[in-house]
Formats: C-alpha cells, structure tokens, sequence
C-alpha cells in the first residue's frame, strides 16, 4: 500500500521534498542508518510500537511516511486535535477486522500525541498490550512528562535530534537542485555564507528552511536566464525575527534552567550570561530567574561570603521594581556577581545530611539541658538542668555544644566547611 503523496507545485516545497526512502532521509543515521536495529525492524516489517521523540522539523512524520511505504502493514493516520478517544475504538474494531480476515496488522500513526491528556493516552494501552495495533507516536515534548509511564513501558521511546548544520545544509542545495520537486527550474544559487545564515536561522529545522528557501525564490527568482543570487543581503531582508525554541512548561525550560545554574556553579560568568540571554530572549519569567538566583546564593556561594545572598535578594527586589528591558542589567550583574564568588555547598549539604538522620532515627529526645523548664514539674525533671548560658563564659562560647545533639547522634558532623572558620 503506496503512501507517497502526488507531487504538485501548489504543495509547499517543505511538504514536496519530504524524504520517501532511508536514501533521502537526511540527518538522523545514528537512529535509522544502515544496520541500525529500527531501521531493520522497518525493513523486515517486525517494528514494535515506538515513541518518536524530537523538536520540530527533524523528520518524525517522515519517518512515520517511511515506514508507511516499507510495512506491508496497514497504516492509519491519527490526529488528536481533530479525532478522539471513540475514534481510536472504531479505528482499532476495524484492525482487529483486517487482521482476522486479512492476517493483515496496522499501524497507527498519532502525530502530536502529547495532545492527548494522560487520561486518554490510556485508551491506546490495552490495544497495544494484545497487539491490535502498532503504535506510530510523534512528539515534540519530553516523553517522560507527557506519555503515560505504562503507554512508555510497552513502547520504544526513540530520541530524534535537531539537524546538524551539515545535514541542513545538503538539504537546502537538494531543494535548489531538484527539477521535478523542488526549485531546480529557478536560476538561483545560494551564496556560502548567506547559506550559513540559513542554516543557522532554521535552527534544526528542516520545514523552516525550506520554508523561507521557497518564499525567496518564488518572490524575487524568475524562470529567465537571469541569475538568482541569494546572498546576505537578501537574506537579511527576507528574514522574519527568529522565535527562540523554549517552552516554559517543557524540556527546553527545565534544561536551559539547568544549563544556567549549572555554569554559575563551575563559575563560568560567560556561559552563565549566555543562558540568562537564551531564558530573556524567549520571555521567560524574571521573578522565577531571580528566585532560581536567591536559592544559588545560599546552597552554592561559599558561607562565609555575607554578601551573596544580600545581592541576589537585592536583586529580586530591583527585578520587581524596575522592570524589563533595564531589569537584564540588573540580572546580569547579579548572575555575573555569583558566578565569579568563591563556591562551597557545606551548608546545603548540611540540612541535606541532617534530614536524612530526622527520617531514619524519627523523633530522637531533645536533650534534657535544651529543654525549656516553664513549670515546676518540668525543673524537676531536670529540664535546663546544667546549660551553660554562653554570654556568661569568656570569649561568649562553652564546650557544651557537642551534647546538644540527641544522644544517638553524638559526634556526628553536618556542617563540613572547605575551610574552618
């Protein structure tokens, strides 16, 4: 059963170039090159039910596409933005159909399953269980917080990357070379560098490039013998603002927040400033840049550093005042401040250690000379009995302080400093 759409110029050229084979599918050979374990259970028609996972334009519905032409499988396209949960019952009493009739198995593609909440994900499970049909999912959002961990469990989560500079760079020349599908009746070429900034503007994303490839030559190139070059220049005319991938309740959110912390941490003020321009750029929220800054403060910068927590609480208060665009600056020298500090986490791990030993040992008895006697009885029962009130000792300090841990964690060590203080 043939899959390959009919070719047509009203097609966007994105859609006209899409890959039919393994030999066209470009940039993604660490996942379906030759001999790799997908790619042989396409071809020998043994595919399990898988989750393709990556950002947008790296090939996912291609690959769907491709495995449509190469199964002898019946191959069904699913949308959830526009079919639901009783869809997929008709859909899977009719495989079960094709199946007893036909020994014929199917394959359902669900394109954007994220779109499915976790409640309907579970329509697909039993289905999947007893093999009514192979599950096709494509997702631009982190599995493991959108798909149901059982739906996971009985699927191969498959990890698409975003093309490599290479990858789109042969892309966009087979585009200007093709006749038949792509722009190769145009007279065009493509300078080096303005291809560069192509590549770069396209961010991964194949569909994108195509996209603005075919708005230039259909606008500005010609059938005649005049040669289209399309260089900076033009380039840059043509260019809409690039949108910086980043959604706050996704992937890109939590990794760049990691990416952020993480530099401040090695102290690396560049890197550090890099990730609060990426989080700035795409609108992230300045009062939660500012919060993620005042937690660093005190569970990174070393403790003796009085001033860090000062600045990153100061900076918050000047965030919330002041205000994008100037509330960057703010931002940036508060980041550039705690990247540079001197780092010891003796205090987080201190509590860290601490609260493991409250779980373990439970409610362990306050040591009689802490106890405050408020009453009669209490004094009786020797509560305060014995503390040694330190203003009353040369230097304002005793010895009395390695007691004043229950008993059964005498001796133990939280706070461990780099350095003593």
């Amino acid at each position: 059963m043939s899959h390959e759409p009919i070719i047509n110029e009203a097609m966007p050229l994105a859609e006209r170039m899409r890959p039919r084979d393994f030999k066209e599918f470009i940039g993604q050979e660490e996942v379906v090159g030759e001999n790799t374990l997908l790619r042989k259970s396409i071809e020998n028609d043994t595919l399990q039910s898988v989750i393709l996972w990556g950002p947008p334009g790296c090939g996912k519905t291609t690959l769907a596409k491709i495995i449509a032409n190469k199964t002898k499988s019946y191959f069904q396209d699913f949308l959830p933005v526009a079919q639901g949960v009783a869809d997929v019952r008709e859909i899977v009493e009719l495989a079960k159909k094709r199946y007893r009739f036909n020994s014929q198995k199917t394959i359902l593609f669900v394109d954007e399953i994220h779109r499915f909440n976790k409640g309907q994900q579970d329509v697909f499970l039993p289905y999947v269980e007893d093999g009514s049909i192979i599950l096709v999912g494509a997702t631009t959002e982190n599995p493991s917080f959108d798909i149901i961990t059982p739906l996971q469990s009985r699927s191969i989560v498959v990890p698409l990357k975003p093309l490599d500079g290479l990858a789109m760079a042969k892309i966009i020349r087979n585009a200007l070379k093709d006749k038949e599908r792509g722009l190769g009746k145009y007279n065009v070429a493509i300078k080096e560098a303005a291809l560069k900034n192509l590549v770069i503007f396209a961010d991964g994303d194949a569909r994108n490039a195509l996209n603005l490839l075919e708005f230039i030559v259909t606008n500005y190139g010609t059938l005649s013998k005049e040669k289209l070059i399309i260089d900076n220049e033009l380039l840059k005319t043509s260019l809409p603002k690039q949108i910086i991938r980043y959604d706050k309740k996704g992937d890109a959110h939590y990794d760049i927040i990691s990416a952020f912390i993480k530099s401040m941490r090695d102290s690396s003020p560049d890197a550090a400033i890099y990730w609060l321009a990426r989080m700035l750029a795409a609108g992230e929220d300045i009062r939660f840049i500012a919060r993620r800054m005042i937690i660093f403060a005190c569970e990174d910068i070393d403790h003796m550093d009085e001033n860090a927590i000062v600045v990153a609480n100061n900076v918050a208060q000047a965030v919330e005042y002041v205000g994008l665009p100037e509330a960057r600056i703010i931002l940036a020298h508060g980041v550039t401040y705690l990247a540079s500090a001197k780092k010891d986490n003796a205090s987080y791990m201190a509590v860290e250690t601490a609260l493991k030993d409250v779980e373990g040992f439970g409610n362990l008895p306050v040591p009689l000379h802490l106890r405050n006697a408020v009453t009669k009885l209490m004094k009786n029962l020797g509560y305060n009995k014995g503390y040694q009130y330190p203003h009353e000792y040369e230097g304002h300090i005793t010895n009395q302080g390695e007691k004043d841990l229950p008993e059964k964690l005498r001796g133990k060590k939280y706070f461990k400093p780099r350095e003593k203080i």
